[in-house]
């Protein structure tokens, strides 16, 4: 992977050319992927299929560990994880590769910082596609707090609750630094008003799966957004949807029709 310099943390990035043998039917456009909390570009993006699939449909990707994850800085404290600010992460991995605009598609976590960007920096912004995350991005201030006090327990066996169980696991396969990712937890609080969501006119796919507890309803996020659509991925979870085979195809049509 690759790095820059994002406002003094140091970012790590993976950028993916459309694949030779393939004569590209979009150009030179880009799609930026913005993963998961206690996720990373590998485990979310690359591991499902999904930068294969991006790169053989002629798309450049690019796909960064946000911060706290992955190979980027890790720092400690909550304040460095305003969404805001992680949105200006993306922003400025653009401007570190020089392009203007750019499909954008968050899972969870990473589609709160892609509607924060797409309302912090709209210009940078052609398409978004808001994947894992439903109505919970205007009435639910991302993951719940008992999940920052999941990643500090001494040992998964501490854990009764299943959601704690779910990620402190999740968290632990991944190697991560638990102490930054309760950072990020308490860091990432912020929501969206349905007035705020009303001004993002590009367009938008909300995709969830249809077991989906955590991401709240995809159809009242997407009436909310003005150039919205919803897609429900059947018999899909909230991790076993990241990877499925509707959720990509109905990715690569919006992404097809959206210009």
């Amino acid at each position: 992977m690759d790095h820059f310099d994002s406002a003094g943390l140091r970012i790590a990035y993976l950028d993916a050319a459309p694949s030779p043998e393939i004569a590209s039917p979009v150009g030179a456009d880009t799609v930026v992927l913005v993963h998961g909390f206690a996720s990373n570009h590998r485990v979310n993006w690359v591991n499902p299929g999904w930068i294969k699939t991006m790169t053989d449909a002629g798309y450049r990707v690019l796909a960064l560990d946000n911060r706290g994850h992955g190979q980027s800085d890790k720092p400690h404290e909550p304040a460095a994880y305003a969404t805001p600010l992680m949105a200006d992460d993306v922003a400025r991995l653009l401007d570190h590769r020089g392009i203007e605009q750019a499909d954008v598609m968050g899972y969870s976590m990473g589609a709160r910082i892609t509607a924060f960007l797409a309302l912090g920096h709209p210009h940078r912004v052609r398409s978004i596609i808001l994947g894992g995350l439903g109505h919970h991005l205007v009435d639910g201030a991302s993951l719940p707090p008992h999940i920052a006090d999941a990643m500090e327990v001494a040992s998964l066996d501490d854990l009764t609750d299943p959601t704690q169980r779910m990620f402190r696991r999740f968290a632990d396969q991944n190697g991560n630094d638990r102490i930054a990712l309760a950072a990020c937890i308490r860091g990432t609080r912020q929501v969206l008003s349905a007035a705020e969501l009303g001004t993002i006119g590009c367009p938008a796919l909300v995709a969830v799966g249809s077991t989906d507890h955590i991401a709240g309803d995809p159809h009242t996020l997407a009436a909310l957004l003005p150039a919205g659509e919803a897609l429900v991925i059947p018999d899909r979870d909230h991790n076993f949807a990241v990877g499925d085979k509707v959720y990509k195809r109905g990715a690569l049509a919006f992404l097809a029709a959206r210009s």
